[in-house]
């Protein structure tokens, strides 16, 4: 395995007196994957998965809107170059390797293929679509960018396709408009 440093990329700053990290504009937790999924699995067991799935969707969406509305500021970055450094950013953080595999944001359309997903990693081949909670993220990530082009687009994703599915060797998601807005009001 090939390991390399995103550091000069992705600085993370400490603070000695708070111990807060932060990476670009905003304070960020560091967890081992397994902690992090053995308490998404406790959930999951104890709710369901398309409960869980269901509340991680709106949290994902909204985390997603903020963190591309802070990056693009931060960054002075617009439209696709956005999509881009957030996928860029998720695939840095461990989560896996998101390709971008079509965007239009005009349209509300986006397809994103996932490879080498820490969940597929921890879970295995679980028979079933289980790297749902990044959907809202991508949703999230489109509606803001395409909000601050002003496009009247909003937007829904789905996960099509999981590694955890016998015979699937990668994630792939899915996002389709849902409405256009009217920006006459």
């Amino acid at each position: 395995m090939t390991m390399t440093t995103h550091a000069p990329e992705m600085p993370i700053e400490v603070d000695s007196e708070t111990g807060i990290w932060t990476t670009d504009a905003l304070p960020m937790l560091y967890v081992p994957r397994h902690f992090f999924i053995n308490n998404h699995q406790a959930i999951e067991a104890e709710i369901g998965p398309e409960r869980y799935a269901d509340i991680l969707y709106k949290a994902g969406y909204k985390s997603a809107w903020h963190w591309c509305e802070k990056e693009a500021a931060l960054h002075g970055l617009t439209g696709r170059e956005v999509f881009d450094h957030y996928m860029k950013r998720l695939s840095q953080r461990g989560w896996g390797l998101f390709t971008v595999e079509h965007l239009d944001i005009a349209s509300g359309q986006a397809q994103v293929r996932l490879d080498h997903s820490a969940f597929v990693y921890h879970y295995g081949k679980a028979g079933r679509k289980i790297d749902y909670m990044f959907t809202g993220w991508f949703a999230g990530a489109m509606d803001q960018i395409a909000t601050d082009l002003g496009y009247d687009v909003r937007t829904q994703a789905v996960q099509t396709q999981s590694a955890a599915e016998e015979g699937v060797d990668y994630g792939l998601f899915e996002v389709t408009p849902i409405s256009a807005l009217n920006t006459a009001n």
